[in-house]
């Protein structure tokens, strides 16, 4: 990937009139689907939530998980859409076509191209780019609405994923602008940690463990701490 500065990315950003905040982009984890819904509801009430992934690890991985995943996606796209929240699905296009969301899709995980034709031309497809330029861009050539980039911190969802450069991602970024595809960050990022990433053109910060993890009682909270995080981004100085 070239090598672009928080410099150039600044001057790439001048003619716009203010930098667009990112929006929170949320991803499922592994709890019963009873606690899983009322943390969502919570989330969804504070209409910071820009995006919703179902994934559902540990529910594929029983023995009718497939059938268990159809069940548990209807629930949460019909509370995700009470809300107005669009849903991609994680790697699994068959089943976003048969629901009517859109998917994200891993490298290996599917065809890009293939996505954009089965899906509806107003659902949302994902594609894991990880630093690698030459993927954003084939990510944008197919079709993808978003490229996702990161590593950006270790994360218990995956502690042992490759962490990316800040050079790597300023480049992405780049990339993002000059060949007009959305850029997601997602890895081990926090209301706190997000203030390293403050004022580079992202649409979509992926979250997991930092609001999902979390007790129902508190993820209101958090919503709140990642909106004050998010206010305050600006372009790079």
């Amino acid at each position: 990937m070239t090598v672009i500065s928080d410099k150039a990315l600044k001057s790439s950003l001048k003619t716009a009139d203010k930098i667009i905040p990112p929006r929170l982009y949320l991803l499922t984890n592994d709890d019963a689907i009873e606690v899983l819904l009322t943390k969502l509801e919570a989330a969804f009430a504070t209409g910071l939530i820009g995006l919703i992934q179902i994934r559902r690890k540990q529910v594929l991985a029983q023995v009718n998980g497939n059938e268990q995943l159809h069940d548990e996606a209807l629930q949460i796209i019909a509370l995700a859409q009470a809300y107005k929240v669009p849903v991609v699905i994680n790697d699994d296009l068959d089943l976003a076509v048969k629901l009517g969301v859109g998917v994200h899709l891993g490298q290996g995980d599917g065809d890009v191209r293939i996505a954009k034709q089965q899906l509806a031309l107003n659902q949302i497809i994902g594609r894991t780019c990880h630093y690698d330029g030459e993927l954003i861009k084939e990510a944008q050539r197919d079709g993808a609405s978003y490229a996702a980039m990161g590593a950006i911190f270790a994360s218990s969802t995956k502690p042992k994923a490759n962490t990316i450069s800040r050079q790597q991602l300023v480049a992405g970024c780049q990339l993002g602008i000059d060949k007009g595809i959305d850029i997601c960050v997602i890895g081990g990022l926090t209301a706190e940690n997000i203030k390293q990433l403050l004022g580079l053109p992202i649409t979509y910060i992926a979250v997991v463990g930092d609001i999902m993890d979390l007790p129902v009682e508190r993820i209101a909270e958090r919503c709140q701490q990642w909106q004050q995080a998010l206010d305050d981004w600006q372009a790079p100085t």
